[in-house]
C-alpha cells in the first residue's frame, strides 16, 4: 500500500508537473548532485515556448535535434493575420450540415482552429507523407521573427507553404520533414480533449522519429500504443525482405482519462460462432474460459476445493490457485454459470454469455483480413470515383473504421489534417449509418495541384482537394442509397421498433460538408497597423474591410475571433431593412450593412441574442454608433456586443 509523504510538498517538483502539463516538450532528464537521474525543466526550450524569435544556447541534454527544430516551434507560436471563407458552390446542405472541409494549409488551418475547437476534438487520424524521398512536403519559411511574419501572413503568400519534393539527395532530408511535422503536431495537441487521441500512420522510415517528437509534444507517459497493420496482402517479389506492414502510433492527450474511453471492439463473426449453448441456458449461447490463475496475487481465500455435481472433488492444479474467492465461486454456481462438462464431472470453468458480451480488446496487431490492406483501399476509391488510380495510398476505410470504433463515441469529433482522399470522413459516415451516431468530422487539405499526367488529372481533377471533396459527395449518396433499400438494416439495431429504424437513421444522417477555403483576412492592414497609414493614402483605407469579401466571409472570420463553432446552423432574415445573420438560432446575430439606425439596432435588440456584431463604420451616424451598447443594455443586458 502507499505511504503517507511524512514532509512537505516539494515545490519544485510541483512546479515541473505543472509546466509539464502545459510545456511537455520542455520536460527532461538530468542528473542530480549525487550523478542520479531526474526530471528537470530545460530553460532553453521554456524560454523559446515564452519567446517571439529564436533564442540560442542550447545545452547538452536527452533529446531529439536537428537543424531548424527553434523554427518549428516558432512556427507552431506565431500569429497568423488569415481567414477561412465559405464557399457554398461546392458545399453540401451547407446551411445544416455539422461536417467541414478545410481547403488550404493545414498549418494555417490549425491555427485558426485553435479557438473554435481548443479541447473539443476527441479523435485526430493523420497520413502524413512517409518521406521516402518520392514525397512532397510543406515547405514552411518561418526564419523571421514573430512581428514581421505576422504583418506577411496577412497578404497571400505566393512564396511559402507549398509543397515541394523532398528528395533523398536533400541535405537536410529528414530535418525538413521534421521540421514541418514538429509545429503541427504541436497545435493538434491543443485541439484534442482531455480523453481525446491521436492516430499517425507511419512507415518504418520515420517511425523512431515521430515517436521521438511525439514523446516531446504530447508527454513519454502518454504514449497509448505502436499498431502494426498488415497493408499488404502478399509479399513483393522484388524486393529481398518485402516489407508487409505500416504502423500507427497511438498518442493520448491524457493517458489517464483516454484509457477508460477506449472501446472495445466488436466480437468477430468467427467468435461469435464459438458460444455455443449445450445445456439450452435460457440465457443463450455461451463459452468457456479457465477458473485459475497465477499464484503470485493470490489471497488464502483462492485455495479451496471444489465439488462437481457427481461428487468429484477438485483442488487447485499444482502451482496455480482458483481466479475467484470461494465466496464468489459459489454465488456464480449458485446462478448457473459454473460448466462442468456435460457429463457434471469435469473440471470447473466459467461460462461468458455472447448476450452480455461488450465486445473483445482491441491488441497491436491489425490484420488485413479484419481491417483492409492497400489494393482493396485502391479498389475502394476506384470505384466510387469512376476513375483509375487517382490518389496514390489510399487507406482502407475498415482501418480508419477500426481507429473509430476503439475510440470515438456516437456525437465526438474527428480531425484530419492530412485528409487527402478523405478516407477519415468516408468511415465516419459509414460508422454512423451503422449505428444512428452523429460523428462530426474536419478534413483539412492543402489544394496541392495534380500532376497533368496523372489518372487523376486525366480524370478531371485539378487538385488533392478537387478528388477529397468528390469522394465525399459520393461515398455520402451511396451510403444513403444502401441505407434507403435497407442494406444496413441487421446493423442497425439500436431502437426497440427495429422497423423503423434504418429510415429514422437515413432521416438524420449527415453526409453533407461545409467548404471553407483558408485565405488572407478580410481586414485591410489599416485594421491591424493604423500608425503605419500616411495622411495622403487615408483616403484610399476609407473602410478597413477588403473591397472583394462579402458578409458571409466577414461572418466566419467573426465566428473564428469568438471561437464559435464552426459547423453551427446559419440562417439570414431581414430587420429594420437590414440583412442578419443569426448562427444557432441566437447564439449570435450579425449586421455587416451600411446605415444602421437605432430603431433597426432596438428591434435587433429585442431578439435577446447571445452575442451581435456589426461593422465598425456601418451606422447612419456616429451617435447612433455610441448609443448602440446603451440600447443593448437597457433592452438585452445580457448581450455581448462587438464592432469589426
Amino acid at each position: 500500500m502507499d505511504k503517507l509523504k511524512m514532509h512537505t510538498p516539494d515545490f519544485t517538483d510541483e512546479n515541473i508537473k505543472k509546466l509539464a502539463e502545459l510545456f511537455p516538450n520542455c520536460v527532461t532528464e538530468s542528473l542530480d548532485e549525487d550523478g542520479k537521474l531526474k526530471k528537470a525543466i530545460a530553460f532553453d526550450q521554456l524560454r523559446q515556448e515564452l519567446s517571439t524569435s529564436v533564442v540560442d544556447g542550447p545545452r547538452e541534454r536527452y533529446q531529439l535535434n536537428w537543424p531548424g527544430k527553434r523554427e518549428a516551434l516558432l512556427a507552431a507560436n506565431a500569429p497568423i493575420a488569415k481567414t477561412l471563407r465559405p464557399c457554398r458552390e461546392e458545399s453540401v446542405d451547407f446551411d445544416t450540415t455539422q461536417n467541414l472541409f478545410i481547403e488550404g494549409d493545414n498549418l494555417d488551418a490549425l491555427k485558426l482552429l485553435q479557438e473554435t475547437y481548443l479541447n473539443k476534438v476527441k479523435m485526430i487520424y493523420i497520413d502524413p507523407p512517409y518521406n521516402t524521398g518520392n514525397d512532397f512536403v510543406y515547405d514552411d519559411d518561418f526564419t523571421e521573427d514573430t512581428e514581421t511574419y505576422f504583418q506577411r501572413s496577412n497578404q497571400k503568400d505566393e512564396v511559402g507553404n507549398r509543397m515541394v519534393a523532398n528528395t533523398e539527395a536533400n541535405g537536410r532530408f529528414h530535418s525538413d520533414w521534421l521540421s514541418m511535422m514538429y509545429p503541427r503536431l504541436k497545435l493538434a495537441r491543443n485541439l484534442l480533449r482531455e480523453d481525446g487521441v491521436i492516430f499517425i500512420s507511419i512507415d518504418d522510415g520515420e517511425q523512431a522519429n515521430v515517436k521521438r517528437i511525439c514523446d516531446e509534444i504530447f508527454g513519454e507517459t502518454n504514449f497509448v500504443a505502436s499498431i502494426v497493420w498488415q497493408k499488404r496482402t502478399a509479399p513483393d517479389s522484388r524486393a529481398n525482405l518485402s516489407p508487409g506492414h505500416d504502423y500507427l502510433l497511438v498518442y493520448a492527450r491524457s493517458v489517464d482519462f483516454a484509457r477508460p474511453t477506449l472501446n472495445k471492439l466488436p466480437l468477430k463473426e468467427s467468435r461469435k460462432a464459438s458460444y455455443k449453448n449445450p445445456d439450452n441456458d435460457p440465457r443463450g449461447p455461451w463459452s468457456s474460459e479457465n477458473l485459475t490463475g497465477q499464484t503470485g496475487h493470490a489471497t488464502p481465500s483462492q485455495f479451496y476445493k471444489i465439488k462437481t455435481p457427481t461428487g468429484t472433488v477438485y483442488d487447485p492444479p499444482e502451482g496455480r490457485c482458483w481466479a475467484l474467492a470461494e465466496s464468489t465461486f459459489l454465488k456464480l454456481q449458485t446462478d448457473g454459470r459454473i460448466w462442468f462438462g456435460a457429463s457434471g464431472n469435469n473440471r470447473p470453468r466459467l461460462k461468458r454469455f455472447l448476450s452480455e458480451s461488450d465486445g473483445m480488446m482491441a491488441w497491436t496487431w491489425w490484420p488485413n483480413d479484419e481491417v483492409g490492406h492497400n489494393q482493396e483501399a485502391t479498389k475502394e476509391a476506384k470505384e466510387l470515383l469512376g476513375a483509375g488510380d487517382v490518389f496514390n495510398n489510399p487507406k482502407p476505410t475498415r482501418l480508419i473504421s477500426r481507429m473509430l470504433n476503439l475510440a470515438t463515441g456516437k456525437s465526438d469529433i474527428i480531425l484530419d489534417f492530412f485528409s487527402g482522399a478523405c478516407t477519415t470522413a468516408h468511415a465516419v459516415m459509414q460508422l454512423n449509418a451503422k449505428d444512428g451516431g452523429k460523428r462530426k468530422f474536419i478534413m483539412v487539405q492543402l489544394d496541392e495541384p495534380c500532376d497533368e499526367k496523372s489518372e487523376a488529372f486525366k480524370a478531371g481533377y485539378k487538385t488533392i482537394a478537387e478528388i477529397g471533396k468528390e469522394r465525399i459527395r459520393r461515398a455520402g449518396k451511396k451510403i444513403k442509397d444502401e441505407l434507403g433499400s435497407m442494406k444496413y438494416e441487421e446493423q442497425t439495431k439500436i431502437l426497440d421498433d427495429k422497423t423503423h429504424t434504418s429510415s429514422l437513421i437515413l432521416h438524420n444522417l449527415d453526409t453533407g460538408f461545409r467548404v471553407l477555403k483558408v485565405d488572407s483576412s478580410n481586414m485591410k492592414d489599416v485594421y491591424y497597423s493604423p500608425d503605419a497609414v500616411k495622411q495622403d493614402d487615408l483616403f484610399d483605407y476609407a473602410g478597413n474591410i477588403r473591397e472583394d469579401r462579402t458578409s458571409e466571409d466577414l461572418l466566419f472570420q467573426v465566428l473564428l475571433d469568438w471561437g464559435v463553432d464552426l459547423s453551427l446552423s446559419i440562417t439570414q432574415e431581414t430587420i429594420g431593412g437590414k440583412a442578419v445573420f443569426f448562427v444557432d438560432e441566437n447564439a449570435l446575430a450579425a449586421c455587416f450593412e451600411s446605415d444602421i439606425s437605432e430603431e433597426m439596432v432596438k428591434e435587433l435588440a429585442a431578439r435577446k441574442p447571445l452575442r451581435a456584431v456589426f461593422r465598425d463604420s456601418g451606422f447612419v451616424s456616429d451617435s447612433v454608433k455610441i448609443n448602440v451598447e446603451q440600447i443593448f443594455k437597457l433592452i438585452s443586458p445580457g448581450t455581448e456586443v462587438k464592432v469589426i
